[in-house]
């Protein structure tokens, strides 16, 4: 099994190269296959999500061409399946964006039920309702979700809850339909926007990405286009919080700096310096980093998706700092782990209570899911000693060469597969 060896105490320094959008461009891939013309997608990341849906595509009978790391051509004309029950795909949350595409295109969709990372419930009502609401019905059986309708038809619907999944899958559904939609108390992030852009190109025809209320004209069809992804924002931050943490200085390119204002102000507000380019961030540290206080929220707010790095970095800060969960219930999973390393955290219920310690000591730990694995990681990279990380796989569902990335900053990282491997890093970097 891969792991992570890390030795601690090394200040990032340097520059950085920040990917496509894992979660728009699983979407945009999902949105690729609603023509029967090519479509090309750049700027994609290569992670295991990605990899995975690409495989799924091309099982449903689509052609997937792979143009090079970060660019592919997909073309739907020989979709010959609306099934889709690919082993792999329940790994991935964003499987259901193929329910919204088949949905839309053939007006017929079967998915496995989505899996992904267990950091709470995330159920999909607000889906199954914006399908009903243009007209299919839904059924969930034998572990698949299966939708259908003898035609789509343009509704009001209005979201119970602010949901980024929901509010893509029922705009591509919606793109095609009969009439006009209208979603309101719609989802805000940048790759909501991202994905409006991408159909938007292809000829559908979406105004209000971006705000509270999406407006859709259905159209007959859509065609062929070529599209490039937006920056990873979760990516970004991450680079930027493992900069803060080490007392680095770190350049973070391609990124749109407006989509980490969120981030930004609370690094700001610990003692870091920000600056700001037109599409880059640089964040300096400090070895006097202070306490603060956070509460995830959907966009523009603190993205929970950024929750346990800055709270591996306020773990090593002075004075003491509560972190608010929102959004996931479970997403305090890494605190047992940060405990191995000498952090101070208590949790009641969806509030972690954060006494700043002067320095954590490296451990043998483990990635509970995505995020988490990437803070502790972020954790080891400040820690004295030397750490091990297990369930790395985690980790390579959404950073696309996180260890080669950090290597470049000076980090003393390396991915790892034994005993005796571990044993030659230690040997190596002393």
């Amino acid at each position: 099994m891969e792991q992570y060896v890390i030795k601690g105490g090394t200040p990032l320094k340097g520059e950085v190269e920040i990917s496509g959008a894992k979660n728009a461009a699983l979407a945009i891939l999902a949105a690729a296959i609603m023509t029967d013309e090519t479509v090309t997608v750049t700027n994609l990341p290569d992670v295991r999500d990605i990899n995975v849906l690409l495989q799924s595509i091309e099982g449903i009978g689509a052609i997937v061409k792979r143009e090079s790391r970060n660019s592919v051509k997909i073309n739907g004309g020989t979709i010959r399946s609306v099934t889709v029950d690919y082993e792999y795909i329940k790994k991935i949350r964003a499987s259901y964006y193929l329910l919204g595409a088949l949905l839309g295109r053939f007006n017929e969709a079967e998915v496995a039920l989505p899996g992904g990372c267990d950091i709470g419930t995330r159920p999909i009502d607000q889906h199954i309702k914006g399908f009903k609401a243009l007209g299919a019905e839904v059924v969930i059986e034998h572990g698949m979700i299966k939708t259908k309708a003898e035609h789509l038809v343009g509704s009001h619907i209005y979201m119970d809850v602010v949901s980024v999944g929901a509010t893509i899958n029922i705009m591509l559904a919606a793109a095609l339909a009969e009439g006009s939609t209208i979603i309101e108390n719609a989802a805000k992030e940048p790759h909501v926007v991202d994905v409006a852009n991408m159909l938007n190109s292809m000829g559908a025809n979406i105004k209000g990405a971006g705000t509270d209320v999406i407006r859709i004209k259905g159209v007959e069809k859509l065609h062929k286009t070529e599209y490039s992804v937006i920056p990873d924002q979760i990516e970004a931050g991450t680079f930027m919080f493992a900069a803060a943490a080490t007392n680095g200085n770190v350049l973070v390119k391609n990124v749109i700096p407006k989509h980490l204002e969120a981030i930004t102000a609370k690094l700001l507000e610990i003692g870091c310096t920000i600056e700001e380019y037109d599409d880059a961030v640089r964040v300096i540290g400090t070895r006097d980093l202070r306490s603060t206080q956070v509460k995830t929220l959907p966009y523009p707010g603190y993205p929970t998706d950024m929750q346990p790095q800055i709270a591996v970095t306020l773990a090593i800060s002075k004075g003491t700092s509560i972190v608010t969960e929102s959004i996931f219930e479970n997403r305090f999973k890494y605190v047992a782990e940060l405990a191995r390393m000498g952090a101070n955290i208590k949790v009641e219920g969806n509030t972690a209570i954060i006494d700043g310690v002067e320095q954590l000591t490296g451990a043998e730990i483990s990635a509970p899911d995505l995020r988490a694995g990437a803070a502790l990681v972020i954790a080891a990279l400040t820690a004295k000693g030397f750490t091990t990380i297990d369930d790395i796989v985690y980790i390579q569902r959404g950073y696309e060469n996180f260890e080669g990335k950090l290597t470049s900053l000076g980090a003393c990282i390396e991915k790892v597969t034994s005993e005796k491997e571990i044993q030659k890093f230690k040997l190596k970097v002393g």
